[in-house]
């Protein structure tokens, strides 16, 4: 069965002509990052003598007020800007799985205790709470990791409490109880395992907004801090000079842009193929 899920995916995705265009855009963007370092220009060196530069052979993207080049700006800026998206997915992925499930499978009073406390923090605007923590901790990669991690669990939270609910009633679990299996034995065993696909999905879904989180606090300024380079502060850099020098704004808003809906397709993808009724709905 979980081979077949993943033959549908790999048939829903090679039928999807944007599907396919999606995964070598987001595959080129994080190659491109990956290796930034082999740009000959160095990302943090001013020149007062080429500043706001067209792009030209010399400079792909044109320069910034500073002079910087903004092709390998926008490199180490997508290092920074993907690491916050997989690291946060990661570890809102762990968190949000932990609670989904304790709170599905054992129910009752604890149930109810998380999920009251889910509906509290939920309650409040996420964007707010993002501000706030920002305010509070130094601005560094690792402080805007935690923060998003930290809002972002909670909708993962959801489905995987949802559907474990369903999963302990399945008859394969039942009979697991009644032979007399630890919990933990189960839930590795068998809840986990039905979660799979949900978790997947979501956790894709995910990097996304958390890219788009990390480049709304950068480009207000609250996030990774300068001379460092992300998407988002570029962005930030650029506003004073919309009409004299567009490319600025325009490269590194492309790459969010790209990168979000990328994982967004990618994400749909794998919602049809690993979950086939959720995709017919």
């Amino acid at each position: 069965m979980k081979r077949n899920k993943w033959i549908n995916v790999a048939r829903e995705l090679m039928g999807n002509k944007v599907g396919i265009a999606a995964v070598i855009i987001l595959f080129l963007i994080t190659l491109a990052s990956i290796l930034a370092f082999l740009s000959t220009k160095n990302p943090d060196q001013m020149n007062a003598l080429a500043r706001l530069q067209p792009p030209s052979r010399d400079h792909w993207f044109g320069t910034d007020d500073y002079g910087r080049d903004t092709f390998t700006r926008a490199l180490y800026g997508g290092r920074v800007s993907l690491s916050v998206g997989f690291l946060s997915m990661i570890f809102a992925t762990v968190i949000g799985v932990t609670v989904g499930v304790i709170s599905g499978y054992f129910g009752g009073l604890i149930d109810s205790l998380l999920m009251r406390f889910l509906d509290i923090i939920m309650s409040i605007p996420s964007f707010l709470i993002l501000l706030l923590l920002s305010v509070y901790l130094k601005p560094s990669v690792g402080n805007i990791i935690v923060i998003i991690s930290l809002l972002m669990w909670m909708s993962i939270a959801r489905v995987v409490r949802a559907e474990t609910m369903a999963l302990k009633e399945r008859e394969y679990v039942l009979y697991a109880k009644a032979s007399g299996q630890s919990t933990f034995g189960i839930i590795w065993k068998h809840i986990l395992p039905g979660l799979l696909s949900v978790v997947i999905v979501s956790a894709t879904n995910n990097i996304a907004s958390a890219i788009m989180m990390e480049s709304s606090l950068s480009f207000l300024g609250f996030g990774v801090q300068t001379p460092k380079a992300t998407w988002g502060s570029m962005l930030n850099g650029a506003q004073g000079y919309i009409a004299q020098a567009p490319y600025m704004a325009l490269f590194p808003g492309l790459l969010i842009f790209l990168t979000v809906l990328c994982f967004n397709i990618l994400g749909d993808i794998l919602r049809i193929g690993l979950e086939p009724k959720l995709g017919k709905r």
